[in-house]
């Protein structure tokens, strides 16, 4: 019977208990982080980016990479790819891909994104900015442009010239040779239009006038 008693007294003890710390695990506050019953991966020591540490000896929590480390897509073995110049440091003649129907139209996509703004949509130098600004920009139908290798035109798309910037990290090499094909794209369709738009007659000359 006392026995009895004593596990009647001891469960109800022990509910309270559970009871009392059940209610200050959800209303008392702690400076102490949370317990996770299964931490896995929400809890565990690691480091933010550019934080500094007390662990490596140079203070920074970033590592650099081995010396000598190429990532993925970093190897540039292809000269005249990656910087339109060929082993003599001569800008290549023609664009150094398969130049099809998927490369033109992708270079018209980069074209109209980051050259239509300045150049217009027919390569004449006529848009935004020297419609609104005035801003003298190239036409791609003028000699000089006509006369330059492909590797040139990807040279300036890279590294800029005169008021146009660089656009070496914005556009991909592959991008850049897209625009290049599909601006000699332009130059070709402006040139067959013009061989074959029909020349005006020449007025025929005035019939000599008999002053006797």
């Amino acid at each position: 019977m006392i026995a009895g008693r004593r596990r009647v007294l001891g469960a109800g003890v022990l509910a309270l208990t559970a009871l009392a710390a059940g209610g200050c695990a959800r209303g008392c506050t702690s400076s102490r982080p949370p317990i996770h019953l299964n931490p896995s991966m929400d809890d565990q020591p690691k480091v933010r980016p550019q934080t500094a540490s007390t662990f490596f000896y140079d203070g920074a929590s970033m590592r650099q990479p081995v010396p000598g480390t190429v990532a993925i897509g970093g190897l540039r073995e292809d000269e005249a790819f990656f910087t339109g110049r060929g082993a003599g440091g001569q800008f290549v003649a023609t664009v150094p891909v398969t130049v099809d129907e998927a490369l033109l139209e992708r270079g018209r996509q980069r074209y109209v994104i980051y050259c239509q703004p300045c150049h217009d949509g027919r390569g004449d130098g006529k848009g935004i900015l020297f419609q609104r600004g005035n801003v003298p920009t190239a036409t791609f139908h003028q000699d000089k442009i006509l006369n330059y290798p492909d590797g040139q035109l990807f040279d300036v798309i890279t590294n800029g010239m005169g008021l146009m910037p660089a656009y070496r990290w914005p556009i991909l090499p592959a991008d850049r040779w897209a625009i290049v094909a599909y601006v000699r794209d332009l130059q070709r369709d402006r040139l067959a239009r013009a061989a074959s738009a029909p020349t005006a007659a020449a007025p025929a000359a005035a019939a000599p006038v008999d002053t006797k």
